[in-house]
């Protein structure tokens, strides 16, 4: 690959990332909603969220205070929107901006049966020049940055080469972030979970991505499950992206702060974590949202730690009865060890 090909003929998007994000919490379908954002606001300040994806006709057609409300307190914060028609991607991208996004990131990198009968996902890894075109008309459209997130290949396309290809093709368009998932996709016969694992992991190959486009902004995802992997990840790319061990494990976020973005204050322990919750649950209650629509998030805050089987048994069993409020965590959090 010529590494100066890219630099001398991608034209400068309109707008670049503002500030630097080492880390990142990949979006994930039924789990990256404003309720597990919020929560995982209490934890980290500073690392970069993602919504779920939400395809271009929901966000056209659908609710979009429901679809894609935030809280202040989220930001940063990239929508992830699904689609393959460029015109209806730059009006959901201009609505993304109107609402206060910091970023839109196209996804390409869902192998799910649904998303590939919408032509979007992993499968327009197959058509790079389609994909092109739909980044160049959400670059032209908005003024925030643009990313794409991908797999390394599709079925047999699946070499160093041809993701190379790829990456270029679309870089041309004007993106300059790409998240890359360290595995290929099979779009036939492995479920979306399966193809999460079974696909073996290539790191090289995003590093090698890497060195051959320096002025692209290359995030790594796929696998990555602590922060001494994260460290280990950043010799060879600009960022890590760290989906179900965030979801898994929380708390692992809550050095983040103060070891990649410099930031001085003393993390909330996970009691204090709970505690900063609560008139947060208790707004949305009120409004009357189901308890377990934002405490199935808090399920795994006390993972391997005492008490954390009693955590989770007491907001199961409590957490869908009838009109449950922050008193349920309230009394949870009463069975946790307070030096936990």
């Amino acid at each position: 690959m010529n590494q100066t090909t890219l630099s001398t003929s991608v034209p400068v998007q309109n707008s670049a990332r503002s500030q630097y994000y080492p880390i990142s919490v990949a979006p994930m379908m039924d789990r990256t909603d404003r309720h597990f954002r919020y929560f995982m606001r209490q934890i980290t300040q500073h690392t970069l969220l993602y919504t779920e994806m939400v395809t271009t006709a929901a966000i056209i057609h659908g609710d979009r205070e429901h679809l894609l409300g935030f809280s202040p307190e989220e930001k940063p914060l990239v929508l992830q929107v699904g689609g393959d028609n460029p015109q209806e991607l730059a009006k959901c991208a201009r609505i993304a901006e109107d609402m206060g996004y910091d970023e839109i990131n196209l996804n390409v990198g869902c192998p799910s049966s649904r998303v590939q009968d919408g032509n979007f996902g992993a499968c327009l890894m197959m058509q790079p020049e389609k994909v092109a075109d739909c980044v160049a008309a959400m670059v032209a459209a908005v003024n925030i940055p643009i990313s794409v997130k991908h797999r390394i290949g599709v079925d047999d396309v699946d070499s160093y080469e041809n993701m190379a290809a790829f990456v270029n093709a679309i870089a041309l368009s004007g993106c300059k972030v790409f998240n890359v998932h360290a595995r290929k996709a099979w779009l036939k016969g492995l479920s979306p979970k399966e193809n999460r694992d079974i696909p073996p992991l290539r790191y090289a190959d995003v590093h090698r991505l890497k060195a051959d486009f320096p002025d692209l902004f290359i995030e790594i995802n796929g696998g990555l499950t602590n922060l001494a992997q994260v460290q280990e990840q950043l010799e060879s790319v600009d960022a890590v992206m760290i989906g179900r061990a965030a979801y898994n494990n929380p708390y692992l976020f809550s050095q983040v702060d103060s070891q990649f973005y410099g930031d001085e204050n003393i993390p909330r322990t996970r009691h204090q974590v709970v505690e900063a919750m609560l008139p947060y649950v208790d707004k949305w209650t009120a409004k009357g949202l189901k308890l377990h629509k934002i405490t199935r998030h808090m399920l795994q805050l006390f993972a391997g730690k005492p008490g954390s089987r009693a955590w989770k048994q007491y907001i199961t069993e409590h957490s869908c009865r009838g009109a449950g409020d922050s008193q349920v965590l309230v009394q949870a959090l009463a069975l946790v060890p307070s030096t936990t």
